[in-house]
């Protein structure tokens, strides 16, 4: 069978025509403002961020730190209690003064701001004769769609707005260049400035150290000399510091006047902290196993994402830059040793910005392997990509290859959204006679319950227990003390048993009856005509109430036993509580209503006594 050429030109000239307005002089400026808003618009569409870490710690770190729960918590959003909360307190803030909507439209066009940056490292980096402006801005939107990226449009877990940093640092180094070539003090400015940068997003979000690194050797790829090359790294590397002092450095120190840990509670096995045990706290699942896992690890885990992701995604750019990241080694090798001219040369930025990128990769993998802190080196792929083909002079297939690497992450899957409410969280809670004196326990990690000790008086202490906290004798000894020095009463809180499936029950009800599928008899026979045709997991019920003929409910075969699984989750409690002292009375246990948006996620409250 002949390749279809001609059909591929017409596509190809198809798409010319169509992005050839991207070509106009102000096109750049009309799309910094536009994707922005568009990112906003997409973070409303997704809807109220419901990622497992902002139940977890990232909504309740920022509410410890603004009111003073350090020295009066226990770890409720379990040992991640103790991250540094800053990058976490606009959200924060922001939720106490704005609908739900306008908070995530803030979210998503910060996130947005990235492919203004992006756009000027494409400029900055593709050589001045070859910078179609079209192209630039379409390498630029590749680069916002990286799976990893738009898994997170809107959301919590802080690597889309880290990223800002360190394509930001990029940036400044790059508009820069010339001067870094020769010393002087407006080279020690961008430096400094450049080094400032990165360091505010390492201290933010620790895992932007292996970028800090990173540019920190790339600024030997420089064209000058190696001498002038180790003092600009010495430059920047002092501007790095003093930007992680800056962001991390109040909450550090306090950390250590607290704990005698800076990070407590990991790497305690360095710091030895009584209050923890003395290990390191680092998460190496994820990590190659190896050396020849490492040599290929793109390929590994774009075939098995779970080796670096709880949340499965699809992506091939990371193996496509890769993979032409080894092809391109091996012909410049084969051309070193037959001493034949290369057939184009990779500019000096070029150059810079790959050195960048393996560097960063290989932190990376050796320091983390989760894919998501990856983001940084996703956004820059498409760039990457396109610099490698132009050097194997084969542009045409670059683009290609970068549209169809792009193409194959939709639909993306994110972290987890809720609908909008009228609240980003509520609970509802018993009132409580003597909270100066009251206790209340967590007893399971999973789900996550941090975020539900935000809504207690400020009286009532919140202890985390057999949540996968590192303890120490110590640590024991002071949960001791604390239940000791409040008579009570003691409750545990624990997580409610929901069907996962009557969320989207609600919604399948609401759509059909806003197209008058439950009004009438006649409507309602057609809709479980309908029903019986496709797997929709409901079926119809009658009567119904509110007027309507007929409403909707689950097929049997999805209905859980929910009185069924709250024993069970009690139970379990009873078991992990008995360690600590504590006698759990199952049969005062209350549900309350509580919501992430409009997701339900009930609790149960629970008596509990000590001494028993």
């Amino acid at each position: 069978m002949r390749f279809p050429t001609h059909r591929i030109a017409r596509l190809e000239a198809w798409f010319d025509r169509r992005t050839a307005f991207l070509r106009h002089e102000r096109a750049p400026f009309f799309v910094a403002v536009l994707v922005p808003i568009l990112f906003g618009l997409l973070s409303i569409a997704l809807g109220q961020d419901d990622n497992w870490d902002l139940r977890n710690y990232h909504w309740y770190n920022p509410y410890a730190l603004l009111n003073g729960r350090l020295a009066v918590d226990m770890a409720p959003g379990n040992w991640q209690s103790y991250f540094n909360p800053l990058i976490d307190v606009p959200y924060y803030v922001l939720n106490q003064w704005l609908p739900g909507p306008a908070v995530g439209f803030v979210m998503g066009f910060v996130h947005g701001l990235n492919f203004i940056l992006l756009l000027a490292l494409v400029r900055l980096v593709l050589p001045r004769d070859k910078a179609d402006m079209r192209l630039c801005i379409l390498l630029a939107v590749a680069g916002m769609c990286g799976a990893g990226f738009l898994s997170e449009v809107g959301n919590t877990m802080g690597d889309n707005f880290s990223a800002l940093f360190v394509l930001g640092a990029l940036c400044l180094v790059l508009r820069g260049w010339d001067r870094l070539q020769a010393w002087s003090g407006r080279t020690a400015a961008i430096l400094l400035l450049a080094g400032l940068v990165m360091g505010l997003g390492a201290g933010l979000k620790l895992t932007n150290t292996a970028y800090a690194i990173a540019l920190c050797v790339a600024l030997l790829a420089v064209p000058a000399s190696l001498g002038l090359g180790v003092v600009s790294a010495f430059v920047y590397g002092c501007g790095a510091i003093v930007g992680v002092a800056i962001t991390a450095g109040p909450w550090w120190w306090r950390m250590w006047r607290t704990f005698g840990n800076p990070l407590f509670p990991q790497f305690n096995s360095i710091f030895k902290s009584p209050l923890a045990a003395q290990v390191a706290v680092i998460d190496a699942f994820h990590l190659p196993q190896t050396a020849v896992e490492a040599l290929f690890w793109p390929f590994v885990f774009t075939a098995h994402f779970t080796r670096v992701s709880e949340l499965v995604l699809r992506q091939a750019i990371v193996p496509v830059l890769y993979a032409l990241a080894l092809v391109f080694v091996g012909r410049w090798l084969f051309e070193k040793l037959t001493n034949r001219a290369p057939v184009t040369r990779l500019a000096a930025r070029a150059r810079f910005m790959l050195l960048f990128a393996l560097v960063g990769y290989l932190a990376w993998m050796k320091l983390f392997s989760i894919y998501r802190y990856l983001i940084p080196i996703e956004m820059l792929a498409p760039l990457l990509v396109w610099i490698l083909m132009e050097r194997m002079a084969v542009p045409r297939l670059g683009g290609w290859v970068v549209a169809l690497a792009t193409l194959v992450v939709f639909p993306f899957g994110t972290w987890g959204h809720a609908g909008w409410g009228d609240k980003a969280f509520s609970a509802q809670l018993p009132r409580f006679e003597h909270p100066a004196s009251t206790l209340v326990f967590t007893a399971h990690g999973n789900p996550p319950m941090g975020w539900l000790a935000t809504f207690f008086p400020r009286d009532v202490r919140i202890l985390s227990l057999a949540s996968g906290f590192p303890e120490s004798p110590a640590y024991l000894d002071r949960i001791q003390a604390v239940i000791a020095g409040r008579p009570g009463p003691h409750y545990a809180m624990l997580a409610a048993s929901r069907n996962e499936k009557d969320s989207s029950l609600r919604r399948k009800l609401s759509a059909f009856q806003a197209l008058g599928m439950t009004a009438t008899p006649a409507r309602c026979a057609q809709l479980d005509r309908l029903l019986h045709k496709v797997r929709f997991q409901v079926q119809v019920k009658v009567p119904a109430a509110d007027g309507q003929a007929c409403t909707l409910e689950l097929q049997p075969q999805y209905v859980t036993d929910l009185a069924a699984q709250d024993r069970a989750i009690v139970q379990a409690a009873q078991q992990s509580l008995e360690r600590y002292g504590l006698k759990l009375d199952a049969a005062g246990c209350r549900t309350y209503q509580a919501a992430v948006g409009t997701d339900p996620y009930p609790i149960q409250m629970c008596p509990v006594t000590a001494g028993q």
